[in-house]
């Protein structure tokens, strides 16, 4: 089991949380003060999240990816121990393979044989079960983001909001007045702490 494309996966899952349009309908968000950061919200309709930063610094993406590493690494050393005891059967069969009946020698090679099956059943589940609670997790930080986008892009006026990564060249340039990504940022940690704190 490869624990290397954990952190990969959540950033494609960021990437395309982060890609989320959202159509403003009526008036901009703030009623009072600042007019002039009140028009630069509304001139600048289309933005963009830096998605490198954003997997970087949102505390719930940390904190998930420790969560499934902690599980990738305690299947791997379950896997492992497995592993090494059916190898010692192995040694100890072959030690022994020439003394022993014919009979008796078919019989223990079925059963490693079996053995066998089994543990490479075990891994096939095990890496499968794995995979399905990335999924599952992406799915709920697609979902926290998404959500999240949809109603900062609506209180600020936002029609789209883009995203950009190093690793996603749809979007080559994007001027710094229209990155978010500080605030976005700040914003989800706030909440997710809030969250924290709440339960």
């Amino acid at each position: 089991m490869n624990k290397a494309p954990i952190f990969t996966k959540l950033t494609l899952a960021v990437l395309i949380a982060g890609s989320i349009t959202a159509c403003k309908q009526g008036a901009t968000t703030t009623a009072t003060p600042a007019p002039a950061a009140a028009s630069a919200d509304s001139k600048n309709q289309i933005v963009f999240i830096n998605s490198d930063s954003l997997s970087k610094n949102y505390a719930y993406v940390k904190d998930m990816d420790k969560r499934l590493t902690t599980k990738s690494d305690a299947a791997k050393s379950d896997l492992q121990s497995k592993g090494e005891a059916f190898q010692r059967e192995v040694a100890e069969y072959q030690k022994g393979a020439n003394t022993m009946p014919a009979d008796q020698r078919q019989t223990t090679e079925q059963r490693l044989q079996r053995e066998q099956q089994q543990l490479q059943s075990y891994q096939q589940n095990a890496s499968a079960e794995i995979q399905n609670e990335q999924s599952v997790e992406m799915g709920k930080l697609y979902d926290k983001i998404s959500e999240f986008v949809k109603s900062y892009a609506k209180e600020k006026g936002y029609k789209m909001v883009l995203t950009y990564s190093k690793n996603n060249t749809s979007m080559l340039y994007g001027d710094a007045s229209l990155d978010v990504t500080a605030d976005v940022v700040k914003r989800l940690n706030d909440a997710y702490a809030k969250d924290g704190a709440s339960k």
